[in-house]
């Protein structure tokens, strides 16, 4: 069986966009850039909400550019190789490849997914990572937390639902991003 991942970017206090939706203080530099790129890596499918699909497709015309840091190449072939899911009531069409719409977020459908998924799948965008959590189904939580405080804004993690985790690893990188890195223990 495969294993659903969330990974986020979020602030110390624990937002992945501030109160007006700026996330511009999550930017990763390059060597975090990269260590999230190896996280990504082995994910065979991305599931989105449509707001962090719009971030997201900025990816697909970096496909195959040979003009762009070693980082951002890699990141646009592991987007572009990936299958994308996005759930949206209001998306009717999209304009990346390997990706499909659904229309809502359906816990029995995506634990199908991942007992038949031969590679192991991420979910992103807050809101809909929320869903997974309180569905039972995140097998595993990557928080890159950066060295900011944004006082409100979106939060990272829904505010109703608690788990126990297990730490598996952590890393400080030198521009003051920590990663945290999560097993979800699902009731053990």
């Amino acid at each position: 069986m495969a294993k659903l991942f969330y990974t986020a970017i979020a602030s110390l206090d624990g937002y992945v966009a501030d109160a007006e939706g700026n996330f511009d203080w999550s930017m990763p530099d390059p060597d975090v850039h990269a260590f999230a790129n190896e996280l990504e890596r082995g994910i065979g499918t991305q599931l989105m909400g449509r707001k962090l699909y719009e971030v997201m497709k900025f990816w697909e015309p970096m496909y195959g550019r040979k003009d762009l840091p070693p980082f951002i190449e890699d990141y646009a072939t592991i987007w572009h190789d990936a299958e994308k899911i996005v759930y949206s009531k209001t998306l009717r069409e999209v304009d990346t490849k390997r990706t499909r719409i659904e229309s809502s977020f359906d816990p029995v459908d995506v634990g199908r997914m991942k007992t038949e998924a031969t590679a192991d799948l991420s979910v992103g965008g807050a809101e809909l990572a929320g869903q997974a959590l309180k569905a039972g189904l995140v097998d595993e939580i990557h928080f890159l937390v950066s060295p900011v405080i944004v006082g409100g804004g979106k939060r990272a993690l829904p505010h109703d639902v608690r788990l126990n985790l297990a730490l598996l690893g952590q890393r400080v990188f030198p521009n003051g991003v920590a990663h945290l890195h999560y097993r979800v223990l699902n009731g053990e």
